[in-house]
């Protein structure tokens, strides 16, 4: 079955190649309120919010699969949100996150690849740790067999899986069920929260898993399962 959103041939070859020629050109667009990440290493996130002003059921309703993306960056606040709905702390122990895991082994970790770099969040502390400078969006992209909506939008949240916190203790069902499951509750976190900050998400599945782990630099035993790209949407 052909995939709509999958470019092939030359024009997936032209679209790229305009992006990367772009990409100085929307460097300097007006990004979100707040301070945005460059050039730093580990960064202290802005505390999140833990009120919004639109309901859960609303957030429900009004979420739908976006793939165009209008140029702006996100802000360190807004990308520290977005993280700390996908595995941030949500009480006072660390195994207290933002979903449910399975043993509360949270076999999870998250990454964000934005315009100034790739970064590693980290959970405790609601930091982030600098894995790579530059802008490695059209990368991801190609990754993402070359699906150029994923290079347009303000960041692309990585969910990647280390199965053996949960092998180690469920075997193969933790393989093929509990980490599968860890990954679907955090990346529908993600998808709320955009809605509910005035964003627009898309879950996407279909990629090369070793290329997206290259771009990241991701350790061997760490599995991508999922690529949220998230931006402002058109309009």
């Amino acid at each position: 079955m052909k995939r709509r959103a999958v470019l092939r041939g030359a024009a997936a070859t032209a679209s790229m190649a305009s992006l990367v020629s772009s990409r100085k050109a929307s460097a300097g667009a007006q990004s979100g309120s707040g301070e945005s990440l460059r050039d730093r290493g580990d960064i202290s996130l802005p505390k999140p919010n833990f009120t919004g002003k639109v309901s859960l059921e609303e957030v429900i309703a009004r979420r739908r699969s976006i793939r165009e993306f209008s140029p702006f960056a996100l802000s360190a606040a807004q990308i520290g949100q977005l993280l700390w709905a996908a595995e941030g702390i949500t009480g006072g122990a660390p195994d207290f996150r933002a979903h449910p895991s399975a043993g509360a082994l949270h076999p999870l970790e998250v990454y964000v690849v934005t315009s100034n770099g790739i970064f590693h969040y980290l959970p405790q502390g609601h930091r982030l740790r600098l894995v790579r400078q530059g802008d490695h969006r059209v990368a991801v992209a190609r990754a993402a067999y070359e699906q150029v909506f994923v290079a347009d939008a303000g960041c692309v949240i990585a969910i990647v899986g280390v199965f053996g916190r949960t092998t180690g203790k469920y075997g193969e069902r933790g393989r093929m069920r509990y980490v599968p499951m860890d990954a679907a509750h955090a990346a529908q976190n993600v998808l709320l929260q955009a809605v509910a900050m005035g964003l627009g998400a898309v879950p996407v599945g279909a990629f090369d898993d070793e290329a997206v782990r290259a771009v990241l630099g991701a350790p061997a035993a760490e599995v991508p399962l999922y690529l949220i790209p998230v931006g402002k949407t058109m309009g």
